[in-house]
């Protein structure tokens, strides 16, 4: 299952980095949820834990984990930590999305 996703060496070192500063451990958690102006959003969050059936792909000590039913949404994808112009955040690719929209953090399928 560690296949189906990846964090990037600049995600992985973001998470790492807001982690140590709030003091929790480097789990990052994508979920998916129904709204976002192309039907579904992502959602970013440090977890305090993993759960048993979470999908877990770790990247230089930092895991990205992700639940069973969001996984079905984002499977292949690669989470990056992009910083441009416009700000910073994380990114998916996601090769399930057959339409996004600008701001980047909502897709539809």
């Amino acid at each position: 299952m560690a296949d189906t996703l990846k964090l990037t060496e600049s995600a992985a070192k973001r998470v790492a980095w807001i982690a140590e500063k709030q003091s929790k451990e480097a789990i990052l958690r994508l979920s998916v949820e129904g709204g976002g102006c192309s039907g579904f959003q992502y959602k970013f969050d440090l977890a305090e834990s993993q759960e048993a059936d979470d999908s877990v792909s770790v990247t230089d000590g930092v895991k990205l984990v992700v639940d069973p039913v969001s996984l079905d949404l984002v499977s292949g994808s690669v989470v990056d930590f992009v910083e441009s112009l416009g700000g910073a955040a994380f990114r998916v690719e996601n090769p399930n999305a057959a339409a996004g929209c600008g701001c980047g953090s909502s897709f539809g399928i």
